[in-house]
């Protein structure tokens, strides 16, 4: 018998490597708010109310792990950087979805607030969680898909697209190298 233990983000499991990326606290939230299109540190940092460093510590591993992408911006004379999604931290909106009907019905409160909705944009029918629409019948990329957060804001709030930025590559080094565009 074997007796050397292999941790959860590294084993066969996807369930266990999944978990240990997205399971740190934080990452699920900053993930949410970059699927409602926040992109700056402040943003995050203003909309969570989370510490600095326990926020810079959380978007480093989320670009490491490829779920978002730093991107050079023009701030007055300064030039800074802002995550955006990549493909694989925008394909968590199913999940995130998931997670929010069932934490509607089974963490309290449901009583008193109704539920996150996804919708369609073109022409406001609800998405079951497939992305069928349950008004026109169609099938619903993410491009098309809105979310509302009645707690927050009866406004539909459109899904941030991936980056073109995002796509994820290595170098014959081994070192991440992030395309641009």
């Amino acid at each position: 018998m074997n007796d050397t233990k292999i941790g959860h983000d590294q084993g066969p499991c996807p369930i266990g490597r999944a978990g240990s990326l997205l399971g740190e606290r934080w990452v699920l939230l900053i993930l949410r708010d970059a699927m409602l299109g926040l992109r700056r540190f402040d943003e995050f940092r203003g909309h969570l109310g989370i510490a600095d460093n326990i926020l810079a510590g959380r978007l480093r591993r989320m670009v490491e792990a490829g779920l978002l992408v730093k991107t050079p911006y023009q701030d007055g004379n300064r030039i800074r950087e802002e995550y955006r999604l990549t493909e694989a931290g925008a394909d968590l909106a199913p999940v995130l979805r998931a997670l929010a009907d069932w934490g509607h019905r089974h963490t309290g409160g449901a009583e008193e607030a109704a539920p996150m909705r996804a919708v369609h944009v073109d022409c406001g029918g609800d998405l079951r969680p497939d992305n069928q629409c349950t008004r026109c019948g169609a099938k619903v990329g993410r491009e098309e898909e809105a979310w509302i957060r009645p707690w927050h804001s009866p406004a539909p709030v459109r899904l941030a697209a991936p980056t073109a930025a995002a796509a994820r590559r290595e170098s014959a080094t081994g070192a991440t190298v992030v395309g641009s565009g």
